[in-house]
């Protein structure tokens, strides 16, 4: 477990609560901004991905704030049920406003894959005029458009709900949904979306060496564009 992470348990339920993780963002270039990324479906937490964005956006001056869903929690494998997703990312919500280091910032939620896309859920939900006043943007580290192979199977009818800026981080080779599909969904929202495209891209960012680009550029130029997009809502 990381030195320089803050552990809590957060409630959903009477008898559910999940463990979350707080990446304090580097002191000297505080932005008084929260991040809270979900993880996808098959890793928790703790995997490679969601650390290295965890400690990366908290060293250029965002508080992070990470957690397990229930069902990783419980080390199931199949993720819950869609309401039992959205309530704990809503818990997950409750307990930054009442937390004595985060309460003050401004919040935006995403994460990867399926966190991301529970992220944007939450956000058109019918509590989302409640929530808007908390949240100032959402974050997807490769938003899954629709199952591998499935493109006809689409995940955007609510996407016009959420009245928030949104930022697509995508790699121009993800099988769940390139930026040349998501495009023309997310084109004529207000407030306007961005999509950063990463060349040569996957659904975990990893692109093959003729695009140029070793992992940690990839990273770091992604966190850079996160970091940019949060500052300047």
């Amino acid at each position: 477990m990381p030195d320089e992470t803050e552990q809590l348990t957060i409630k959903v339920t009477d008898k559910e609560a999940v463990s979350a993780l707080l990446y304090p963002a580097a002191k000297k270039i505080r932005a008084g901004l929260t991040a809270l990324l979900g993880h996808g479906a098959g890793a928790n937490q703790l995997s490679g991905f969601m650390r290295m964005f965890a400690r990366g956006l908290a060293e250029r001056g965002l508080d992070v704030m990470t957690f397990n869903f229930i069902y990783m929690e419980q080390g199931r494998s199949v993720p819950d049920q869609k309401p039992k997703l959205e309530a704990c990312f809503r818990a997950v919500i409750e307990a930054i406003a009442r937390h004595r280091k985060l309460k003050t910032n401004r919040l935006v939620v995403g994460g990867k894959s399926m966190g991301g896309r529970i992220a944007s859920q939450v956000m058109a939900g019918e509590d989302r005029e409640a929530l808007a006043e908390d949240v100032i943007g959402l974050v997807f580290l490769g938003y899954p458009l629709h199952p591998p192979g499935q493109s006809a199977k689409l995940r955007v009818e609510h996407l016009e709900h959420i009245k928030k800026p949104m930022l697509f981080v995508q790699g121009t080779r993800d099988a769940l949904g390139s930026p040349d599909e998501i495009l023309p969904f997310i084109k004529n929202l207000r407030p306007a979306a961005k999509i950063h495209e990463i060349e040569g891209g996957d659904h975990s960012f990893k692109a093959p060496k003729k695009f140029g680009l070793s992992p940690d550029q990839i990273f770091e130029t992604s966190m850079d564009e996160i970091d940019r997009w949060v500052r300047s809502l």
